[in-house]
């Protein structure tokens, strides 16, 4: 016996009863099964996240030619590395971001299209 001031810490019943044996699908709607998705597998973009301008210019430069990208709206600054990082290694060349402005190295107008469109963005060609 145990004395009154002391829990029992036998266990009680066995655990091998199911807890869930006495339960039944009676009054319950019937669902369909549907498999589980994995909300990392499946990451998309949104459709239109904003005009960007992307602009061919030599200013302030020595004459040296770079491509601008400009007009993003809310996006932070992580994300602009990210894109210019992924412009880089696709352009093969230099780049970076200066005053919320990604600055790629050459005339890369082209290239650099496809991944902002790729990304949900709307590029416009603006300037020469």
């Amino acid at each position: 016996m145990t004395p009154p001031d002391k829990i029992p810490t036998d266990g009680g019943q066995s655990l091998g009863a199911n807890p869930f044996a006495h339960l039944s699908g009676a009054g319950l709607p019937a669902g369909s099964v549907r498999p589980i998705e994995n909300p990392k597998s499946k990451i998309e973009s949104p459709k239109n996240r904003g005009r960007v301008d992307i602009k061919r210019t030599t200013a302030g430069r020595g004459g040296k030619t770079v491509t601008l990208v400009t007009g993003f709206v809310g996006i932070g600054l992580l994300e602009k590395e990210s894109l210019a990082k992924k412009m880089r290694n696709a352009c093969g060349c230099g780049g970076t971001v200066k005053d919320g402005e990604l600055e790629i190295q050459g005339d890369q107008r082209e290239k650099i299209a496809r991944i902002l469109t790729e990304a949900g963005f709307r590029p416009v060609f603006a300037g020469g």
